[in-house]
């Protein structure tokens, strides 16, 4: 699983992010991050499948549940070629891309965290989520206490005003403004670095079900 190592490589790619460094440094990255990172997810897979067979926990290089390290910088004023962090999302299966429903680990030297629901949503789908919300208000209010029972908050763009359609003084107007639709749970290095991790993690991502559930049900999704 991740060591130290695991950061202490990630620490000296935030300052040398470039090709020729990375080249000469891939051995390292293989050892201290890729291959622990499929072992991670290898290891989680059945829990994940026990969480919802619909949620996919694939241990692949390229096109599985890890992300890739390079950064696509096309259309960013950012040019640095490599992401300084790893990241993994187990997502639901009918799911093309990262804006798919799932679960999310976000290792970093600068802050851990685990994650579940839906980024950036296209306008179709994030159009759904909020109808939903307006006619089943009471699962989507279940759902939210579940996750602050378990230490989870809600996180995300917002928009500033009420969404078209939907009234100021509703109910859930605070929640009807999220553009994500994302709970999240800081972690610790310790946390991870702990041979228990694997169990912790699944345990931690059950306080997140009635959420992924609701948000399945809204883009008329099984789960």
């Amino acid at each position: 699983m991740f060591t130290q190592d695991t950061f202490s490589f990630l620490s000296e790619l935030e300052q040398n992010n470039d090709r020729d460094w990375f080249k000469a440094n891939q051995a390292r990255y293989e050892d201290k991050v890729r291959t622990p990172a499929l072992q991670l997810i290898t290891t989680l897979a059945p829990g994940i499948q026990a969480l919802s067979p619909r949620l996919t926990a694939v241990a692949k290089k390229v096109g599985g549940s890890l992300m890739r390290p390079q950064r696509d910088s096309r259309f960013s004023a950012d040019k640095r070629p490599y992401k300084t962090n790893v990241g993994i999302q187990f997502r639901h299966f009918q799911g093309k891309d990262v804006h798919a429903p799932g679960l999310y680990l976000h290792i970093a030297t600068d802050g851990c965290f685990i994650g579940a629901g839906i980024w950036h949503p296209e306008a179709q789908a994030l159009n759904a989520i909020r109808s939903c919300m307006d006619e089943n208000p009471n699962a989507y209010r279940k759902a939210l206490a579940q996750l602050q029972a378990g230490g989870f908050e809600m996180d995300g763009d917002k928009l500033s005003r009420p969404p078209r359609g939907y009234d100021k003084s509703h109910a859930l107007i605070d929640e009807l403004k999220r553009k994500d639709f994302i709970a999240t749970k800081p972690l610790s290095r310790e946390q991870i670095l702990a041979e228990e991790f694997p169990a912790r993690l699944l345990q931690q991502f059950e306080a997140t079900q009635a959420l992924m559930s609701y948000l399945c049900f809204a883009l008329n999704l099984d789960y």
